[in-house]
């Protein structure tokens, strides 16, 4: 019986861009269990069984899949002439009917009679188990000559297996190239035909057929094809794909990632947990219809998606916390844009580690106030001497004034101390890295101030450096500039002074350009500049400009207590300087400390100097100190003020005689006796006056 008398003249067939889907409907449909799959020109190039569906979505496959993913890469068709004992049922159930290209109808195994069914015959049990297997089997004997094969293999090697053939001789004979196996010589290792490889996996087995006595080989070739490789990428990008998510998972910092389009397509657990919003109230939905449900305020995706740039944006969630969220454009390899990818920052914390940074900041810049006061009040090495208390507020003050950029204006006597006071404030303010210029406006004609305020360009007068000079005020750029007796400015100086104070910049003499300055300015003064501004002779507008922070510096007869660390200090300096070793005697220090000093500081500083150089022993004693002070104007004491009256004068005078003589006896018994007066008056005008006898 032949081929042409048991087929199927109607057959179903499949096209190769078929789906899985189209497939088993079929299937439901037919009856049958299977079907030929035909090229662009209508011939038979695979078969796709019921089988093959099964094992494909087994696999994970999608019924979207062409079958010819799936399908069997080999032919399976036989002539309608071919007799049914010879036909190789392959691993299938059917098989197509073919007269050359032309498909006449198919042969189905299942609606075949016992007799003309495949596999008959074959009475050993393991042999109709692995007739039908999907890959091709072949049963050697131990010279390599096929003994048995599975239909699978009859597919592969035809007539060319059953003609007493060694495989090795089969598959030469079949078209295949062969590879031995250097492990086994004359071993198979593998067969490659046009596109189709086969791998060669060997093992030994009993031989039924022999009662179990002897052994034989058996041979399995498995494709190792286009398929097995699509199917390894699969698997190592289902790895790579585990892995990413694990990483996007444990990223700190949320992520949010939609497509194109702005649906989003993932969120990591971080942005579940920083926002409060679970990934299944957004996933699969349009941020523009989140943003409208009131999920946020705002959609940076959506910002993103019209500017195909980066954005930062503040973004409110449901719930009310408040987040900063950075959206990024990815491009596909079209230029079209593909993702867009969110980070996601819980702004709360960064608010909180700023606000204990500016509380830390705060309490370094107080301990530093405090260490520096601390340091002044204990002498610290400085140059100031806090003692009283009218001194330690200016101190503080000072060192105050020091953290801000103020303009400064110092007030008090010649020689308090001004400029000390100045380079105070300089040296703890942040400009302390730069140059801290001064300057005394009284020292310098009024002729060359300008040009030394502000500097020339070459030629600009006669006499002028010919490469120019600059002025102080460049000189002091990002640093102090302190103008010392700047009530001594003439007016017309006064007025640029004030226009380079509001503008910032200078202008040289003889140029046109003005140059900007960054300078912090501290003036100091001796005179009332407020009389002066009543007077016409000092412009208010530049006073109101410098005496943004005033600072009173008190003469030295108001902090008498500071006159004792002055003596040491100034003691200690010029003996180091002259390499001497004075002593001064107690006496001679209250002798001093009670004197009023009307130059302050400065003159008990040439004092000290002078008692030091010119001291006839190695002690300075308290009649060294009298003389010193006899010869230190000290008749300006009893010479009268500038517009005093007669009666200021006189109890000028009267008090200078009583300091006199207590410093000059010691007691106010005898002191009293020199003056000429009780005892009790020269107690009642001592404790007036603030001196302190036994």
């Amino acid at each position: 019986m032949k081929v042409h008398d048991v087929m199927q003249q109607s057959a179903h067939s499949l096209r190769r861009d078929d789906t899985l889907r189209a497939a088993a409907a079929l299937f439901r449909a037919t009856g049958i269990g299977g079907a030929p799959v035909l090229d662009a020109g209508g011939f038979p190039e695979s078969v796709f069984t019921s089988d093959d569906l099964m094992r494909a979505l087994a696999g994970g496959a999608s019924l979207s899949d062409p079958v010819s993913l799936h399908a069997r890469g080999h032919i399976c068709a036989v002539h309608p002439q071919t007799p049914l004992e010879d036909i190789a049922w392959y691993e299938n159930r059917f098989l197509a009917v073919v007269d050359g290209p032309r498909l006449m109808g198919c042969v189905d195994a299942s609606r075949l009679g016992p007799d003309q069914a495949p596999g008959r015959g074959e009475a050993d049990p393991w042999a109709g188990a692995l007739r039908r297997f999907p890959e091709p089997l072949v049963l050697c004997q131990d010279d390599g000559v096929i003994r048995w094969q599975n239909d699978a293999a009859r597919c592969v090697l035809g007539d060319e297996g059953r003609r007493g053939r060694t495989l090795r001789q089969a598959l030469v004979q079949a078209g295949f190239r062969v590879e031995d196996d250097p492990a086994e010589p004359g071993a198979v290792a593998l067969a490659v035909r046009d596109e189709s490889r086969y791998l060669a996996a060997r093992w030994r087995i009993p031989d039924p057929t022999r009662g179990g006595d002897e052994t034989a080989r058996m041979v399995h070739l498995r494709e190792a094809g286009d398929r097995h490789a699509v199917l390894g990428k699969l698997r190592a990008m289902h790895i790579l794909a585990r892995e990413m998510r694990a990483v996007i998972d444990s990223s700190f910092d949320g992520i949010f990632i939609t497509d194109g389009e702005g649906t989003t397509i993932l969120v990591n657990r971080a942005y579940e947990r920083i926002t409060g919003i679970r990934a299944s109230e957004v996933l699969g939905r349009n941020m523009r219809d989140l943003v409208s449900e009131g999920f946020y305020d705002q959609s940076v995706t959506l910002r993103v998606l019209k500017s195909r740039k980066s954005e930062t944006i503040i973004q409110k969630v449901k719930g009310g916390k408040t987040i900063v969220v950075t959206g990024n454009p990815v491009d596909d390899a079209s230029g079209a844009l593909w993702r867009v990818v969110t980070n996601v920052r819980d702004v709360t914390e960064l608010q909180r580690l700023q606000e204990e940074l500016e509380k830390l900041s705060a309490l370094k810049d107080r301990y530093r106030l405090e260490l520096a006061s601390l340091r002044g009040a204990m002498g610290g090495g400085g140059r100031i001497v806090v003692r009283s208390k009218r001194m330690q507020e200016v101190h503080e003050q000072a060192l105050r004034l020091a953290l801000v950029d103020s303009t400064v204006l110092l007030l008090g006597e010649s020689g308090v101390g001004k400029e000390v006071v100045a380079s105070l404030i300089h040296d703890h303010s942040p400009r302390r890295e730069g140059p801290f210029v001064k300057v005394s406006c009284a020292a310098i004609p009024e002729q060359l101030l300008e040009s030394e305020l502000f500097g020339y360009v070459s030629g600009a007068f006669t006499g002028a450096n010919k490469a120019g000079k600059p002025g102080v005020f460049e000189l002091a750029h990002q640093g102090t500039l302190f103008l010392d007796e700047v009530g001594e400015l003439p007016l017309g100086l006064q007025a640029k002074l004030l226009r380079a104070l509001q503008e910032r910049k200078v202008t040289r003499l003889g140029d046109v350009r003005a140059k900007e300055v960054d300078v912090r300015i501290m003036a100091a003064t001796n005179r009332d500049l407020e009389a002066m501004m009543r007077q016409g002779t000092f412009r208010s507008d530049l006073f109101y400009r410098l005496s943004v922070v005033p600072l009173v510096v008190p003469p030295l007869r108001e902090r008498r207590e500071a006159v004792f660390d002055f003596i040491h200090r100034f003691l200690e300096r010029f003996n180091r300087k002259y390499g001497l070793g004075r002593q001064i005697d107690p006496e001679a220090c209250d002798a001093l400390a009670a004197w009023d000093w009307p130059g302050n500081v400065r003159q008990l500083e040439n004092t000290m100097e002078r008692l030091v150089v010119l001291g006839p022993g190695d002690v300075i004693t308290r009649e060294d100190a009298l003389r010193a002070l006899s010869g230190n104007g000290g008749g300006a004491a009893h010479a009268p003020a500038a517009g005093a009256t007669l009666r200021e004068t006189l109890t000028r005078a009267e008090a200078e005689a009583v300091r006199q003589a207590l410093m000059m006896h010691g007691s106010t018994r005898a002191a009293a006796k020199s003056l000429g007066v009780n005892q009790s008056t020269v107690v009642r005008k001592a404790r007036r006056l603030g001196i302190v006898r036994d």
